[in-house]
């Protein structure tokens, strides 16, 4: 046997094996895309057993048999090969229609024609079938590039396979026309038979395992992320990359995930709208973009005959056509391109999580074996959303242990801060108390009422610090804003504050203006200065400076005292935060002075930051936007008075 006849009898061999694989299939479950892949391939096979098989085992023939039947099978193999690009993807109405007619007319022409048909008849024949065989590769091509995973790489062996027959034939036409050449043609165009019959068995009849390692990729770039998928920023984020790596694994469209809301027993799918439909289009469906935007369906499993018959059986389904299936959606799952439909529950243990959907716009993108691989994606979906869920709860646990803490912090601060005043009140309150009783007559205690009236306002402060923290929480700090020069606010505080604040230097060269509230601004600065002041040498002076930088009106209040460590300075602006190298027995507080500070400047749409060096003291800058027109003009205006 030469080499030749192995090729044609291994491409015959391989015709009729995927001829038996799609018709078993299509016995199994008819649906209309299997149903066309055994019309094509039993083309194929009645052209194998009536042009080679008798042929090779010298049976007499009729020549209606060889001529007319065979002809007509083979001119219709494009038009049928063409319902199968159907069966995958979109085919224009009128190409689909003038395809029909140029095979009708190309079989009316092999019957009636006369044998051998004329040369123009028979390139016009060729021609058609070339043209058609044509189409399908481009058509299978481009399919390939706009799909992924399986299905691309199923495409891919289509539009292949769909060139090797178009090649297959043209070598045959070349053996025609140049029959000198004979051999090398018949070798060629069994090499090309044998090659498009691969092509297709990959395209439209792939076993599993070569599905499988299709699908491997994919699923090893999923599961290489999967460990790090519970510590994304939200848990829609999670679902977001769970349906993409599905999608992917299985070549499909789109996936989405519904999840179980044991308060209102529904699943909930977040969703985008599909193209041409706004986000205030609430249409109810079982399926969804996997890009994952608010609203949400709210899906009953017992009224859902797609999604609800894998929550509730808690097994694997495939659908083939789920308008069918659930004829209340039909128009739903035409927007979304929901056709055929994967789904399989999410269940942890005996927890119900939801329920894991995939879909494409053909039933043949799926086979029965992806029921597995779907049932295997929904079990990673759920260790991942179970250990989200832990994770959340462990960070729940612990947040509830730190606001413990904090609060057993404040009222331990609380109390140590508020008792020192309340005890100098008392102790001060008793001597005043028994000196009157020893001599009601004596003249006023003055040192001793000034103490009071110190502690007093001490007591005062804290409880306003208090009061403050609580409006801060309802941001409501801030009251009338109003245009003011910093430079004269803060000359004007030190002019009342003169007593206290003797060692404050004020750097300011000319009026800087900005809308602030004006109160709460000298709040701001008032407890930067009182800081610099408590925790810096009673030899050492705090400057404080004004300037306008950048369409920006600046402060900076700068001390040489004990510093900051770099450690605590990310945290200096939190509540009830110290830093550690300040020592509680000299320097009292609750620390919230500057959270208090930073809140106030924020609703001012300002910032607050320092620059300090442990020991070498510590400098606090805060920014607001200027008022550069009001300030030029002040300026102007001082400057003619003053002229």
């Amino acid at each position: 046997m030469s080499g030749l006849d192995q090729l044609q009898y291994l491409s015959w061999l391989l015709y009729i094996l995927v001829f038996v694989a799609v018709l078993i299939r299509t016995i199994g479950r008819p649906t209309p895309a299997h149903i066309d892949m055994t019309l094509f391939f039993g083309a194929v096979a009645i052209l194998v057993v009536l042009t080679s098989i008798v042929s090779r085992l010298h049976l007499a023939q009729p020549e209606w048999l060889i001529n007319d039947i065979t002809g007509a099978v083979a001119i219709s193999m494009g038009y049928l090969l063409l319902r199968l690009v159907r069966d995958f993807t979109e085919v224009s109405r009128w190409v689909i229609r003038t395809v029909e007619v140029g095979m009708v007319a190309s079989v009316v022409a092999i019957i009636f024609l006369p044998t051998p048909l004329p040369a123009v008849a028979s390139i016009l024949l060729v021609a058609y079938l070339v043209l058609v065989l044509a189409y399908n590769t481009w058509a299978f091509a481009r399919h390939a590039a706009i799909t992924r995973g399986v299905t691309k790489r199923r495409m891919q062996a289509a539009a292949a396979g769909s060139m090797c027959l178009g090649l297959a034939l043209f070598v045959a036409g070349l053996a025609a026309g140049l029959p000198e050449l004979a051999g090398v043609w018949d070798q060629l165009g069994a090499a090309f038979g044998l090659a498009s019959g691969v092509c297709y068995l990959v395209a439209f009849a792939p076993p599993t395992w070569l599905r499988r390692a299709w699908q491997e990729p994919e699923l090893r770039a999923f599961l290489g992320r999967a460990s790090s998928l519970p510590h994304l920023p939200t848990t829609r984020d999670i679902v977001r990359q769970l349906e993409r790596g599905t999608a992917d694994a299985l070549g499909a469209s789109g996936a989405s995930i519904a999840l179980w809301d044991a308060d209102s027993r529904r699943l909930q799918v977040q969703y985008r709208p599909p193209p041409g439909q706004g986000a205030q289009d609430n249409l109810p469906a079982d399926e969804a973009s996997s890009d994952l935007v608010t609203p949400a369906w709210e899906l009953d499993p017992t009224t859902r005959p797609v999604t609800g018959r894998a929550f509730l059986e808690q097994r694997a389904h495939l659908v083939t056509d789920a308008a069918r299936a659930d004829p209340d959606n039909a128009a739903t799952f035409e927007r979304y391109g929901a056709r055929a439909i994967l789904s399989a529950p999410i269940t942890a243990g005996v927890k119900r999580l939801g329920v894991l959907i995939v879909y494409a716009p053909r039933a043949p993108v799926f086979a029965n074996s992806d029921l597995e691989l779907v049932q295997f994606m929904a079990d990673q979906a759920a260790v991942i959303l179970e250990t989200r869920a832990l994770i959340e709860e462990s960070a729940n646990v612990r947040a509830r242990e730190e606001a413990v803490r904090l609060k057993e912090d404040f009222l331990s601060s609380a109390a140590h801060d508020l008792k020192t005043p309340l005890t100098s009140l008392v102790t001060q309150a008793q001597i005043l108390l028994r000196r009157t009783a020893r001599d009601p007559q004596a003249p006023a205690d003055s040192a001793g009422l000034n103490r009071l009236l110190e502690q007093s306002l001490r007591l005062k402060n804290l409880m306003l610090e208090l009061l403050d923290v609580s409006r801060l929480e309802h941001d409501s700090l801030l009251g009338e804003l109003e245009e003011t020069d910093l430079r004269e606010l803060l000359q004007t505080m030190l002019r009342r504050e003169a007593t206290g604040w003797k060692r404050v230097d004020l750097h300011a060269e000319q009026p800087v203006f900005a809308t602030v509230d004006t109160l709460r601004f000298e709040q701001v600065l008032t407890n930067l200065v009182e800081n610099a002041l408590k925790y810096s040498p009673l030899e050492s002076r705090v400057v404080v400076r004004v300037w306008a930088e950048d369409d920006e009106a600046r402060i900076s209040v700068q001390d040489r005292g004990i510093g900051i460590p770099a450690q605590d300075q990310p945290l200096v602006f939190d509540r009830f935060h110290r830093a550690g190298n300040v020592d509680d027995r000299r320097f009292a507080g609750m620390g919230l002075g500057l959270y208090i500070a930073r809140a106030i400047v924020v609703q001012h749409g300002g910032r607050i930051w320092l620059h300090s060096t442990p020991g070498g003291g510590a400098t606090f800058f805060v920014a607001v936007k200027a008022v550069v027109a009001a300030g030029r003009a002040a300026v102007r205006d001082g400057s003619l008075a003053s002229a």
